[in-house]
């Protein structure tokens, strides 16, 4: 089953400093991974696939779903444009091909050190816990009126996470 994108790699590029000579194929994985491990760990299975639902249907709109498109495109899409950033950066300087990984070079441009890219992920997962918080807030005040599958979770579905902040892994 194909997966409907909340963002499309238009919205990474024009909301970041990814270049927009970068290849789609490195970037749509990591949209997708943000997407399902991030978004729907905020918003629940339920209210997740209900907005994919309504992208594949082709229904997020102002005119037919007004609450839905102010909430994806004013809260979810901020979320997931910083959250894609955070996983792809990473692995921005790498490609596996056939004869193995490789760390790309460029004749005119210096590669990051591991700190600095350390330092634009933090970046990014600062902004993510920003837009984060201003969804979390958003859906305290409007979810039992606008959104009743935010509520309607069960059994093994991702119930939503409540928490903005990425304290870092605790072991």
């Amino acid at each position: 089953m194909a997966t409907a994108l909340f963002i499309s790699r238009t919205d990474l590029v024009r909301n970041t400093i990814i270049d927009g000579s970068v290849d789609t194929d490195k970037l749509i994985p990591f949209i997708k991974i943000a997407q399902q491990m991030h978004i729907q760990n905020y918003l629940g299975t339920e209210l997740y696939n209900k907005i994919a639902e309504l992208i594949t249907a082709g229904t997020l709109t102002p005119g037919a779903n007004p609450d839905y498109t102010l909430l994806v495109n004013d809260y979810v899409q901020p979320m997931l444009i910083m959250f894609a950033m955070v996983d792809y950066l990473p692995f921005s300087n790498f490609a596996v091909k056939q004869g193995g990984t490789y760390r790309h070079r460029s004749e005119n441009a210096d590669l990051p050190s591991k700190e600095e890219i350390d330092f634009l992920v933090q970046k990014y997962r600062d902004y993510a816990d920003f837009y984060t918080r201003r969804f979390i807030d958003y859906m305290n005040y409007n979810a039992s009126t606008k959104f009743p599958e935010y509520y309607s979770n069960s059994n093994d579905d991702m119930y939503p996470d409540g928490q903005a902040n990425w304290v870092g892994w605790v072991l």
